[in-house]
């Protein structure tokens, strides 16, 4: 069964800092490109940053860029999300995603939510 668990959201007051980690289980994680969402009520969800299989390569919204930081642990199957000087556009609920490259299955977390709130 493929599971995706994100944590560490919460509530944070502009310029703070947070770092989401997302467990997967399920599925080869090394095989699989990952990506952070998010998405606030009555938009679209939008991609925040992806990671290559073995985190060589990493791309940012340029929202983000300079100020959060994805990186990924194989041996623990885990990805993180490490963000910085964060502002009040950036409350969201943040979602994990791992797409399988050779499949190209794709399989969604449940979502933590970041609140940034003075």
């Amino acid at each position: 069964q493929v599971q995706l668990v994100e944590s560490g959201g919460g509530w944070v007051q502009p310029g703070e800092s947070l770092r989401l980690s997302c467990a997967a289980s399920g599925f080869a994680f090394s095989r699989a490109a990952m990506s952070w969402y998010r998405q606030t009520p009555g938009k679209e969800r939008e991609l925040v940053a992806s990671i290559s299989r073995v985190g060589g390569s990493t791309t940012y919204a340029d929202s983000v860029k300079g100020r959060f930081t994805m990186s990924r642990d194989n041996a623990k199957n885990t990805i993180y999300l490490q963000m910085n000087s964060l502002k009040l556009e950036d409350t969201a609920v943040y979602y994990c995603k791992a797409r399988v490259i050779l499949t190209n299955d794709a399989y969604w977390g449940q979502g933590t939510q970041v609140t940034v709130s003075s």
